[in-house]
């Protein structure tokens, strides 16, 4: 059976090592980003699969009823290790200003979407070579998500890495870390009992300082102080560069040049 300090070393060795975290000389969108190292070094929490917090997911004010259960997706299930990869600097870097995505930011939605795939398949195995199961829901077959009203998916990596203690919630929706709200989530259910991570936080915009800084660089102007982010304008300029991009698509724009890119502003209490 693995332990933290075990996973904590394979995934670190993983990002630092697979030739995924790397924009390949084949697909990069010029010369220049070859080479260039995607994803830093996660961060990684853990829930019990028992904890109520999940079942408040599948309210229809949170994710929604169709919200799968840890237990759907392995009715084994002890524990859900989740993680945050962190964008390296230079793909963050490469974003700010500007309403168009960068290059390299393309590279690190889809590029990046590739690896955390490929991560997940190494860590399952992992796992499963020690005699446990595990499993990754958002790469399973029955994984499904609407890009369309009513958007929804039934399984939320960012509100599953709140319950296991990597963040709060900001303006944009996106969620704020230790290392900031600049990069991808990845979880997996497993029946390793892991001891769960302690939330330092009750609060769900608890890292949120409310400054507003993702709504100016927002080129949808999907997101505002009063409503916090509409999801169809987001996904209606999403659809325009994905046009303009095809095959790659992307903005990311609320999560560079902000107090939160990087790292948590401040531990701002709600109300």
């Amino acid at each position: 059976m693995l332990d933290k300090e075990t996973i904590r070393m394979l995934s670190d060795r993983f990002v630092a090592e697979s030739p995924w975290n790397r924009v390949d000389a084949k697909e990069a969108i010029s010369p220049d980003l070859v080479g260039v190292r995607i994803f830093d070094a996660p961060l990684i929490g853990y829930s019990s699969a028992d904890d109520p917090m999940y079942a408040e997911m599948q309210r229809p004010e949170v994710v929604g009823k169709d919200f799968v259960l840890p237990g759907g997706w392995l009715p084994s299930a002890k524990s859900i290790i989740s993680y945050f990869f962190p964008f390296s600097e230079d793909v963050r870097k490469s974003n700010r200003g500007g309403s168009l995505p960068s290059s390299l930011w393309l590279h690190g939605r889809i590029e990046g979407q590739r690896f955390l795939m490929k991560c997940g398949e190494y860590l399952v195995q992992q796992i499963q070579q020690t005699g446990n199961q595990a499993i990754t829901p958002v790469f399973s077959e029955n994984f499904h998500m609407s890009t369309k009203p009513p958007f929804g998916s039934n399984w939320s990596e960012r509100h599953v890495a709140f319950i296991s203690g990597l963040g709060t919630f900001g303006l944009s929706k996106g969620l704020i870390t230790e290392k900031g709200t600049a990069g991808r989530f990845l979880s997996i259910v497993t029946d390793i009992p892991f001891e769960p991570t302690a939330r330092a936080y009750t609060g769900i915009y608890e890292y949120c300082i409310m400054c507003g800084a993702c709504a100016e660089n927002c080129p949808a102007h999907a997101i505002s102080l009063e409503k916090g982010k509409e999801h169809l304008p987001c996904s209606v300029y999403q659809t325009e560069i994905a046009k303009q991009f095809t095959p790659r698509y992307g903005c990311g724009k609320c999560q560079v040049g902000v107090p939160c890119e990087f790292k948590r502003p401040s531990a701002k209490k709600d109300g």
